[in-house]
């Protein structure tokens, strides 16, 4: 049965498609859906949860990663009545373990952005990327986070003045950790440039 065997076709779709292209599997996208069924009762991994289209059926949901070029990397299948966080862990470690894949920056929104998951991308040679309201943030964090001083540049960590930035500029990556070096770690923001 091909459900048995999905971990094993994920992994050699990966290695054998390095003989096609070259694979940007130095930033990974993650991102989760779900899945109704027309059905009344729950069954297996199909339960009741919260449906992406506010549906009152039975859901399962999907947790996917794709490479930098959005191609698909590794998913993962699970009950719809799980917490879509707690997905990310067990398929990340599965692309870490059986891919190869242990340099690259996780990138999510903000409904995958846990203090855990943020935690885990913080290991080894990982770094991650999620968004966050800014509307949402605390005064002082929102003002932190608006200050285009403090930023450095992830490739070289020179200390770079966001209002001062060129064109030429544009597909760097910076971040900014102070004043959060008091706090955990892992709280930084990295950000993209992208000129008006």
């Amino acid at each position: 049965m091909l459900a048995q065997e999905s971990d094993y076709i994920q992994e050699e779709v990966y290695k054998n498609s390095h003989f096609i292209c070259q694979r940007n599997d130095h930033v990974l996208y993650y991102d989760c859906t779900n899945y109704y069924f027309e059905i009344k009762q729950e069954d297996g991994e199909k339960k009741y949860g919260k449906s992406k289209e506010h549906r009152p059926n039975p859901i399962v949901q999907m947790g996917l990663f794709t490479d930098g070029d959005g191609i698909p990397l590794a998913f993962s299948l699970f009950p719809g009545n799980q917490n879509e966080q707690t997905s990310l862990k067990p398929l990340e470690t599965k692309v870490l373990r059986e891919f190869g894949c242990d340099k690259f920056i996780y990138c999510s929104d903000a409904g995958l952005a846990s203090e855990n998951n943020r935690e885990f991308n913080h290991m080894g040679k990982r770094a991650f990327i999620v968004t966050q309201s800014i509307k949402k943030l605390p005064a002082e964090d929102r003002q932190w986070a608006l200050n285009g001083t403090g930023f450095r540049r992830l490739s070289d960590d020179k200390p770079v003045d966001l209002s001062r930035l060129s064109e030429q500029d544009v597909h760097e990556l910076f971040y900014k950790d102070a004043p959060y070096t008091t706090k955990k770690l892992y709280q930084r923001l990295i950000i993209t440039y992208s000129p008006k």
